[in-house]
C-alpha cells in the first residue's frame, strides 16, 4: 500500500532499519529466543542508526528532531523479525528516553542521557506495580521526603529490560491518592535498599528481559526528582502516547509478516493436486489479511500525521492501538490456520508471533482500558 506521506528521508531511515534487521537479527532470532537473550551490542547498533534517538537533542546524543512516522517506522521493522522479544529488549528504553529528556535535571542528562541514546547503557520505566497494571492512578510505591533525600518503598513488576537497567525513571507516591499526588525519580540501580529478580518462564518475548524491582528504604538524591513533585502522572500519560504508537506500529510489523509468510507456504505447499494459493478457502483469508493490513497501516499514518501537525490525538492512539492488537490476533490466527502443523513448530516466524500476541494486547495499556480511555476522551 503505497503511502502519500513518505518522504525520501523517511524512506531511507525505514531501509536502514530493514537491512539491519534481516541481516543481524533474523537470523538469529530462534537461536536468541532458545537462549533467552541477545547480545548487548544489538542496543549499541541501533543507538548508532538513531533508533532512540527521536526528540532528544543532539547536545545529549540525539537526532534533535522528531517525527512520529520515523518512530513508527522503526517499531514496524523490528518487529517483522518475528520475533519481538528483541525489539522489546531494546525498545524497555524507548519508554523512559522522554521522561529523562524533558524533565530530569541538567547534571542527570548531561551525565547519562548519551549514554542511553546511544546504547550504551540501559533504562527503564518503572510504572506497572504487582497490584496493579493499567491502573496508574492507584499506584502504591511511596517517596517520602527527608531532608536532601526522598525514601522510596514498593515494589514495580514487568518492567522490560529491569535485569539490566542501569537507569531508572520510576513512579512514586508523593502526595495523596488519586492522579495529582504521583511524582517522578530518577533511580540508579546498585543504590542501597533497590534490588531486582527476572520474570521468567514467559509466553513469549522470550529474549527480552524483565523484572520486578524492590525498594526498601532507598533513599535518592532530592534533586532526582523529576519535574515538579505530584505532577508525575501527566508526564506518565504523555509518555504512553508513543509507547502505544510503537506498540500498534510493531503489531503493524507482526500483521505483514504472517501474510507473506502465508503467501510463501500458500504457493508453496500442494494439497488436493494444486496449491493451497488456489484453493478458494485460503485465498479469501490471505484477502482478510491483506485488508486489516491496509486498514491498520492507513489508520496509523493519519495519527502520525497528526503527532506531527502538533496534536496529540489520544482518542485516536487509543483506537489504533486496540485496533492494531485485534487485527494482529486475527492475522496471526489465520496464518497459523494456513501453514497449519508446520506453524505449530518451534522455529518460524508465525509460531513465534502467535505467542506474542496476547502481550500487545495487555502492554502500554490494554484493550479494554483503550476502548474506555477513547470513549473518555470523546466526552462520554
Amino acid at each position: 500500500m503505497q503511502n502519500p506521506f513518505e518522504t525520501e528521508e523517511r524512506q531511507a531511515f525505514r531501509e536502514t532499519i530493514r537491512r539491519y534487521v534481516e541481516t543481524e537479527i533474523t537470523p538469529n532470532i530462534d537461536e536468541w529466543d532458545e537462549a533467552g537473550d541477545f547480545p548487548w551490542r544489538i542496543h549499541e547498533e541501533l543507538g548508532a542508526m538513531g533508533f532512540f534517538g527521536f526528540g532528544v537533542s543532539d547536545a545529549h546524543g540525539g537526532l534533535g528532531f522528531d517525527d512520529a512516522f520515523m518512530r513508527a517506522a522503526a517499531s514496524e521493522e523490528m518487529a517483522r523479525a518475528g520475533g519481538t522479544g528483541v525489539w522489546a529488549g531494546v525498545g524497555g528504553r524507548g519508554i523512559s528516553i522522554g521522561p529523562l529528556e524533558h524533565f530530569a535535571s541538567e547534571e542527570i542528562r548531561d551525565r547519562v542521557l548519551e549514554d542511553v541514546v546511544l546504547g550504551r547503557k540501559g533504562s527503564c520505566l518503572a510504572i506497572t506495580e504487582p497490584g496493579g497494571g493499567s491502573d496508574v492512578a492507584s499506584l502504591k510505591t511511596t517517596a517520602v521526603r527527608d531532608g536532601d533525600e526522598y525514601v522510596v518503598n514498593g515494589s514495580k513488576t514487568f518492567i522490560t529490560g529491569g535485569m539490566k537497567g542501569d537507569y531508572f525513571v520510576v513512579g512514586a507516591r508523593t502526595g495523596g491518592p488519586g492522579l495529582t499526588g504521583i511524582s517522578l525519580f530518577f533511580v540508579e540501580y546498585g543504590t542501597p535498599g533497590f534490588t531486582r529478580t527476572p520474570l521468567e518462564r514467559k509466553m513469549g518475548w522470550w529474549s527480552s528481559d524483565q523484572a520486578t524491582l524492590y525498594f526498601d528504604n532507598c533513599r535518592v538524591p532530592a534533586g532526582n526528582l523529576m519535574g515538579e513533585e505530584n505532577t508525575g502522572f501527566i508526564a506518565i500519560m504523555e509518555n504512553f502516547n508513543f509507547e502505544r504508537l510503537s506498540l500498534a506500529a510493531g503489531a503493524l510489523g507482526m500483521m505483514k509478516t504472517c501474510l507473506e509468510e502465508s503467501i510463501a507456504w500458500a504457493q508453496e505447499r500442494v494439497t488436493f493436486g494444486k496449491p493451497l494459493i488456489k484453493h478458494q478457502v485460503i485465498r479469501h483469508k490471505i484477502a482478510d489479511m491483506s485488508a486489516k493490513v491496509d486498514q491498520i497501516e492507513a489508520y496509523l499514518n493519519v495519527v502520525c500525521w497528526q503527532i506531527n501537525e502538533g496534536d496529540m490525538p489520544v482518542a485516536e492512539i487509543s483506537k489504533l492501538k486496540f485496533s492494531a492488537t485485534k487485527a494482529l490476533e486475527f492475522c496471526a490466527s489465520e496464518a497459523m490456520q494456513i501453514l497449519g502443523g508446520a506453524g505449530y513448530l518451534r522455529g518460524n516466524p508465525v509460531e513465534r508471533i502467535y505467542r506474542e500476541v496476547k502481550v500487545f494486547a495487555i502492554g502500554g495499556g490494554s484493550e479494554e482500558i483503550m476502548r474506555d480511555l477513547s470513549v473518555r476522551q470523546m466526552g462520554l
